[in-house]
């Protein structure tokens, strides 16, 4: 089976997903700059969650370059990773407006951190399916990133409730080191066509 159904559908997901974070955004009340005051954590909240969003179709693409075949495995790897995207609107609603409160903060770091597995696991998949030798093995090496994101993200879970400041920095941290895209794949996939 070919990739182009599989990106087409993910992206079609993730658009469906940014769409109706977007939807949730509420006019605010009032004409004035003050008026913006009440809906600032939602408006937080939707921004972590755009770039996130952003983060993980940037990364999808670039790995999808690398499957050369999809196999069933594939499918639903990527079927998984794609429910705890599809959860991003509700913690993100639900966040901004309690104002990042504990259990809110708690709530989003897990779906973080579940989004992350099923990313790994996506990939783990593709590598089992494609080879050791395959163009994605050799792209992603040691994956100190994509190792150590759930690590931040679980200490962001457990910072929820004592120190919630620090899972908010956290779950940005991790925001800002996977912002840049990643050029490990892409450099594999340049160096094989050559």
């Amino acid at each position: 089976m070919s990739k182009n159904r599989l990106e087409a559908f993910s992206d079609g997901v993730l658009a469906i997903i940014i769409t109706i974070m977007v939807l949730e955004l509420k006019v605010p009340e009032g004409s004035d700059f003050a008026s913006l005051r009440p809906v600032i954590p939602i408006l937080l909240s939707y921004i972590l969650s755009f770039i996130y969003l952003g983060i993980y179709w940037n990364n999808h693409h670039h790995m999808l370059h690398t499957v050369r075949r999809v196999t069933g495995g594939i499918l639903w790897a990527n079927l998984h990773l794609l429910f705890w995207l599809s959860l991003f609107p509700f913690t993100t609603w639900w966040m901004g407006e309690n104002s990042f409160s504990p259990a809110t903060l708690a709530l989003y770091g897990i779906v973080l951190f579940f989004a992350a597995i099923a990313y790994y696991i996506l990939q783990t998949v593709i590598i089992k399916s494609q080879g050791r030798g395959s163009l994605l093995a050799k792209a992603i090496g040691r994956d100190l990133k994509g190792k150590s994101s759930p690590i931040f993200y679980l200490a962001g879970i457990a910072a929820s409730f004592v120190l919630p400041f620090l899972a908010e920095a956290l779950f940005v941290f991790v925001a800002l080191i996977w912002l840049i895209p990643d050029k490990r794949i892409e450099r594999v996939v340049d160096a094989e066509k050559i």
